[in-house]
């Protein structure tokens, strides 16, 4: 059974009430492409159908994205630049420079979970890019996945030089870590909007996934750190620091 879905999209008003200037025009033309790209798949997503909804001609289109390619670049660059984007390194960087294992799993945790919440459009993209085996998906797995890998594992590692955390491969705990986050990112965002199987803040996810993941790989003493700061709390969940 096929389902049919109705684009709406608010086209970008310009700035002097006439024609939209090169810079707004390509922009809204992109926002148009997000909207389709990720309600239709890229298949179902023709330049025609992105001229339409964006109501130019197709020339147009081409005018400011030579091709496909270009667009799908602009995509992600728009994303990585834009105000919502997420940056993990920069997000967490006093928390890294301190060694606070709590500060960098939690604030990791609690900005994606943020930014999934406010964009679910772009989750959505993404999935159809990875489902349709597009190259948009290997483009992101590059230019961010592959990051939050490095950048992370080399944390854990430093850790587990100073005894903090037991010696497990990272690539391993950084794939747990993640596992976490967008599995309930996507049940919130696609399956159980409604939240019937679990109702939590995007502060508590983060605080409660932080203290599944730190409780499997800190080492004995980091572990009676924290639950000190259970108790201390008395409602058996750690302390704000």
């Amino acid at each position: 059974m096929t389902k049919e879905f109705t684009i709406i999209v608010q086209p970008a008003v310009p700035s002097s009430g006439g024609r939209m200037a090169g810079d707004e025009r390509r922009l809204q033309i992109l926002r148009v492409a997000v909207s389709l790209f990720a309600h239709e798949g890229f298949r179902g997503t023709t330049t025609k159908k992105i001229a339409l909804a964006a109501g130019v001609s197709e020339a147009m289109v081409f005018r400011h994205y030579a091709n496909k390619e270009e667009l799908y670049t602009a995509i992600l660059d728009h994303k990585a630049c834009s105000g919502d984007a997420i940056n993990p390194e920069l997000m967490v960087a006093d928390a890294l420079k301190r060694k606070d294992d709590r500060a960098v799993f939690e604030g990791l945790a609690f900005g994606a979970l943020e930014h999934h919440e406010r964009d679910p459009e772009f989750q959505r993209l993404l999935l159809h890019s990875a489902l349709e085996g597009h190259e948009l998906a290997q483009m992101f797995f590059e230019k961010f996945v592959r990051r939050v890998y490095e950048f992370l594992g080399a944390y854990i590692r430093e850790r587990q030089r100073d005894g903090a955390m037991i010696k497990i491969d990272p690539a391993i705990v950084v794939r747990a870590f993640i596992g976490m986050v967008i599995h309930h990112s996507l049940n919130n965002n696609l399956w159980d909007p409604q939240r019937r199987l679990l109702n939590l803040s995007n502060e508590s996810a983060a605080r409660n996934f932080t203290d599944i993941l730190l409780g499997g790989i800190s080492s004995k003493s980091e572990l009676k750190v924290s639950r000190k700061d259970r108790k201390a709390n008395g409602n058996g969940a750690p302390a704000k620091r």
